[in-house]
């Protein structure tokens, strides 16, 4: 990985972790459901930045050398992986 990505997702998987361990917490204690619902909320917009990390290391490295290799199956690997990324973020929104 990137150095500077690597440590931002490192960084935002611990606030993930501890996000986790405070609706956990929240949960055992009988916590009001909005309050938990929030914080799931806050958790899941915590993954999201994590995707868009690892992301943006994927596309500056692997992406990157597949599709400017001479390599025509590397190039229709990176655009097969592109593709099931796509499909994968439509189910979600649906």
């Amino acid at each position: 990985m990137i150095p500077d990505i690597k440590k931002r997702a490192a960084h935002r998987t611990k606030i993930i972790e501890g996000q986790i361990k405070g609706v956990q917490k929240m949960i055992n204690s009988e916590a009001y459901c909005m309050d938990i619902l929030i914080q799931s909320l806050a958790i899941q917009k915590s993954l999201s930045s994590l995707n868009r990390l690892v992301l943006e290391n994927h596309l500056k490295t692997h992406i990157k050398a597949m599709l400017t290799s001479n390599d025509e199956a590397q190039q229709n690997q990176a655009i097969e992986e592109l593709l099931k990324l796509y499909e994968l973020t439509q189910r979600s929104e649906a």
